[in-house]
């Protein structure tokens, strides 16, 4: 009894010891933190003072990061929501295109039903020729502010990508019917005299370009001249293929008197497959081309350049406009009648209306 009673007398005081201990600690203590000493209990506003000013401009980093992080989503949120419209009007064109059986594209109006995927690229390639003329305005306002050298080349970058963007939509779509491409019915009636393989002919746009963008340094001549030597190479390669894939398909559907038989259908559709990789690798060697004359050129002269090829194509446009307007004479059959009662037919000449002078106007500057 007597060692329990003394065990809890032990106790008794060591709690009263620790009792003592707790009532004389300070009610603010200081504990390390890193490399500085701070307070643990009601130090929380001296501890913001003691913040180095490093530490406080990365606050302000972090808080000017997640400001812009809040922007860019916001954009992208735009940016879906006018996608989903502009995807729900083209929708909405299409389907009014294959109820009416017509589109409205490069080149005429024509009466039998298209494809969804060529009546889908003509309207983006009427959307691309707006961009277009808003992209020459642009080059045309560079050249008359007398921007640096660094501005001029992100306007040139811009129509670069512009361009490209022509050839990603005709991939599209010459997957989806690639007769439409190349015949080219998607552009305008002067444009469609110069085609080859669904486009223009890169080595002919050299030429139209070369007497438009002196003075030349004698490496930018050589260069220039080789980039054609090499693009009339390709041209001639491409031109034999699609020769011996003419060859080729005539052999086919003629091989036998009787119809078409199921075998032979399937082999002359197998042939007719290949004119998308013609149409493919004719793309690909102007869009080489444009980018390579980009980088033989300075960047004015790339602006010129690029100045020289729109006007180019809005003249072919504009000519076709007055090719379709101009005055035509047809006969008119008008019954006359003589004193003695009989009826005689006279052939009378009628000129149609005189074309406009908007696309008139357009050769002012020739």
């Amino acid at each position: 009894m007597k060692g329990t009673r003394r065990a809890e007398n032990d106790v008794q005081r060591r709690l009263g010891e620790s009792d003592r201990m707790k009532g004389t600690r300070p009610k603010d203590s200081y504990c390390v933190v890193g490399p500085t000493l701070q307070r643990s209990v009601g130090g929380s506003s001296s501890s913001e003072r003691n913040l180095d000013a490093k530490t406080l401009r990365r606050l302000a980093q972090n808080r000017e990061a997640a400001r812009k992080s809040r922007l860019r989503k916001k954009a992208y949120v735009q940016q879906l929501e006018t996608s989903r419209v502009r995807l729900a009007q083209l929708e909405q064109e299409l389907e009014m295109a294959r109820s009416q059986g017509i589109f409205v594209g490069g080149g005429p109006a024509v009466g039998a039903t298209i494809s969804p995927g060529a009546a889908m690229f003509d309207m983006e390639y009427g959307r691309w020729l707006e961009e277009d003329e808003r992209h020459m305005s642009e080059l045309r306002t560079a050249m008359q502010s007398h921007l640096s050298d660094e501005d001029l080349r992100v306007v040139v970058d811009g129509y670069v990508s512009h361009y490209d963007e022509i050839f990603r939509l005709k991939c599209a779509a010459a997957k989806s019917d690639v007769f439409h491409l190349i015949t080219g019915m998607w552009l305008s009636q002067a444009e469609r005299c110069f085609l080859w393989i669904g486009g223009f002919r890169p080595s002919d746009l050299i030429k139209m370009l070369v007497g438009q963008l002196d003075p030349l340094t004698e490496q930018q001549v050589m260069g220039i001249y080789s980039l054609q030597h090499s693009t009339q190479q390709t041209e001639e390669a491409l031109a034999q293929g699609l020769e011996q894939l003419q060859h080729c398909l005539i052999d086919t559907i003629s091989s036998s008197a009787a119809a078409l038989n199921h075998h032979m259908a399937a082999i002359a559709l197998a042939k007719l497959s290949n004119l998308e990789g013609f149409i493919r690798q004719a793309d690909n060697l102007r869009q080489e081309t444009i980018h390579q004359l980009c980088r033989i050129l300075t960047v004015r002269q790339a602006v010129r350049c690029f100045l020289a090829i729109g006007e180019y194509y809005a003249r072919l446009r504009a000519l076709s406009s007055l090719w379709a307007s101009r005055p035509r004479a047809e006969t008119t059959t008008l019954l006359m009648v003589d004193d003695g009662g009989a009826c005689h037919g006279k052939m009378v000449m009628e000129q149609q209306m005189a074309p406009s002078t908007t696309d008139q106007n357009h050769f002012r500057s020739f």
